[in-house]
C-alpha cells in the first residue's frame, strides 16, 4: 500500500459546552477570554462558524463525519478531536494522553464505535495509560505525521513527551525528528501543529522559533523529503498561519484548509507559493480561534483508514 499524506475523510465535534479552558491556559499563550460576550453569545457565535466550515469543505469535495457533543460532560475543547484521537491507513486508531483533566473526557467510546461501524479498525493502540505517570502526547497537535517518508515532528513542551513519542514511533514504525520551539517571548510552543503545516510537498513552518542547531537539521530534512519551505514569522504564527491542514478532495484536488486570520496574515509572495501547489479554503473561525487557542487545523482529526 502507498502511503497517503493527505485524506479525504475528517472527523469533527460540534460542540455543546464551548468555551475558555483555565485549565489549558497555562500552557496555550494562544488562548485568549472574551468577556464582552455571555456564554450563549459565545456559544451561538461558535456554532455558527462551526456549520459554516463544515458546509465549506463538503463543498469542496470533503467527507466530514460530524459528531455531537452531549452534556454528560463539560468539555469545552471538545471541538479540537485530533489532541485525542488519531486514524491511521493501516488500519491503526491511536487514543493519547491529554494533560488537561478535563480534556480526557473527550475521549468517548462512542465516538469509536461510530468510527468502527463505517471504516475498517484492525488495531487500537491506548496511550492514555500514560497519564498516571504524568507523560503526555497530545495526537496531531503534539505531533506532525510525514506518512509518505514515516518521520514524526515534534516539539518538546509540557504536552509532548519524548518517551511516549518514542514509544508510539515504536509501535508504528516511524522515525522521530524532536526539537524545542519558543515564542518571541522565549515561552514554549504548545504543539507542534502551531508553528508547522506539512502538506504533500510543501511545509509552512516558523523557523525563528526553532531552538539551536535543529534549524539547519530541519531544513536538511525538509530538502531530503522534497518539501518547498515557505517561512513564517512569529506575528503570522500567532495568527495561525502555522495552523493549517491539506486535504484532498474526491476529484483528487489537494485543498489547504486556514482561517480567515491565517490567510489575511500571508505574504503575496508566500500566497503564490502555495497556490502554485494547492487550492485554498479559507474559513472564518475567530471567536473559535481567540477563545479556544486553536484553529482550522485543530477541528479536523483526519481519518486514513479504509471505508468498510
Amino acid at each position: 500500500m502507498i502511503p497517503q499524506q493527505l485524506s479525504n475523510n475528517i472527523l469533527m465535534v460540534r460542540p455543546v459546552s464551548f468555551g475558555y479552558n483555565s485549565e489549558t491556559g497555562n500552557t496555550n499563550a494562544f488562548q485568549k477570554k472574551i468577556d464582552q460576550l455571555s456564554e450563549l453569545e459565545i456559544q451561538n457565535s461558535v456554532l455558527q462558524e462551526f456549520d459554516q466550515m463544515v458546509e465549506q469543505l463538503r463543498n469542496a469535495g470533503i467527507q466530514v463525519m460530524v459528531i455531537q457533543d452531549n452534556k454528560e460532560q463539560t468539555r469545552p475543547d471538545a471541538i479540537f478531536p485530533n489532541n485525542w484521537i488519531s486514524f491511521h491507513s493501516d488500519g491503526t486508531l491511536i487514543t493519547y494522553p491529554m494533560q488537561s483533566l478535563n480534556r480526557r473526557f473527550e475521549r468517548r467510546e462512542d465516538i469509536i464505535s461510530e468510527i468502527e461501524k463505517n471504516f475498517k479498525v484492525e488495531r487500537r493502540f491506548s496511550l492514555e495509560i500514560f497519564e498516571d505517570k504524568e507523560q503526555y502526547l497530545e495526537g496531531t497537535g503534539s505531533m506532525i505525521f510525514d506518512n509518505v517518508h514515516r518521520i514524526i515532528y515534534a516539539c518538546l513542551s509540557p504536552r509532548t513527551d519524548i518517551q511516549v513519542l518514542q514509544h508510539l514511533a515504536s509501535l508504528i514504525n516511524y522515525s522521530v525528528f524532536f526539537f524545542y520551539a519558543k515564542d518571541e517571548n522565549g515561552v514554549d510552543i504548545y504543539h507542534t501543529n502551531v508553528m508547522m503545516a506539512l502538506g504533500k510537498d510543501f511545509v509552512v513552518i516558523c523557523l525563528d522559533s526553532v531552538v539551536g542547531e535543529k534549524q539547519s537539521e530541519l531544513i536538511d530534512l525538509f530538502k531530503e523529503s522534497n518539501k518547498e519551505i515557505i517561512a513564517i514569522s512569529f506575528d503570522q504564527m500567532n495568527h495561525f498561519a502555522g495552523n493549517m491542514l491539506q486535504l484532498i478532495a474526491a476529484n483528487g484536488d489537494p485543498i489547504l484548509v486556514m482561517s480567515q486570520s491565517a490567510f489575511d496574515s500571508l505574504l503575496p509572495s508566500q500566497l503564490s507559493q502555495l497556490t502554485a501547489k494547492t487550492k485554498l479554503l479559507i474559513v472564518n473561525i475567530p471567536t473559535i480561534e481567540t477563545i479556544g487557542g486553536g484553529s482550522a487545523r485543530c477541528m479536523m482529526a483526519e481519518i486514513f483508514l479504509n471505508r468498510k
